[in-house]
C-alpha cells in the first residue's frame, strides 16, 4: 500500500504489475489524463504543484481507508507534478481484491477522497488566453496571463 507524489511519467503496466495476487479475482485501475480542453477552453497543457510531504500523509490515509472499508488485497496511487503535456497520465489509482464489485468501489473511493482531500493544485494552459490554476478555493484571484 504505497501512495506517491513524482515528477515521473507513470507507467500503468508496471504498477499494475506490483498489485498482483494469487489471491485476487479483480484488478481495477484509474488514469487521469491530460486532455485539450476544459469548460469550453482548448487546453495546451496542465501544471501540476502538491504539498508533497502532507499529499501523501493523505494520499496513504486513504489508501488506508478503502484497505479496511473494502477488505481489498492491494491498493496503489501516484500523482504527477511538474508541467505534463495533452495525453500524459497525471493520476493513477489501482486496487486488486478477491471480487470486481468491491475492486470498483474501492477504486472509485479512492479517487474521489484524492481529488477532494490531498493539497495538489493544477494550472491550465489554455490556446487562446491566460493560464488559470482551476478547483483552487482562490481560484479568481490567482489567474495570471
Amino acid at each position: 500500500m504505497i501512495f506517491s507524489i513524482t515528477d515521473q511519467c507513470l507507467d500503468p503496466e508496471a504498477l499494475k504489475a506490483e498489485l498482483t495476487r494469487e489471491s485476487a479475482g479483480a484488478f481495477v485501475s484509474f488514469e487521469g489524463w491530460v486532455r485539450d480542453h476544459n469548460d469550453g477552453a482548448a487546453v495546451t497543457a496542465l501544471e501540476y504543484e502538491a504539498h508533497a510531504s502532507l499529499a501523501s500523509k493523505e494520499g496513504q490515509q486513504i489508501l488506508a481507508e478503502a484497505v479496511e472499508r473494502f477488505d481489498v488485497l492491494a491498493v496503489s496511487g501516484l500523482h504527477r507534478t511538474g508541467h505534463l503535456a495533452i495525453g500524459e497520465c497525471a493520476v493513477w489509482v489501482g486496487v486488486s481484491a478477491a471480487h470486481r464489485g468491491i475492486a470498483f468501489d474501492a477504486c472509485r473511493y479512492i479517487i474521489d477522497e484524492l481529488k477532494q482531500r490531498v493539497p495538489i493544485w493544477k494550472k491550465e494552459h489554455y490556446r487562446d488566453g491566460p493560464s488559470s490554476w482551476v478547483n483552487c478555493a482562490t481560484e479568481s484571484a490567482v489567474t495570471e496571463v
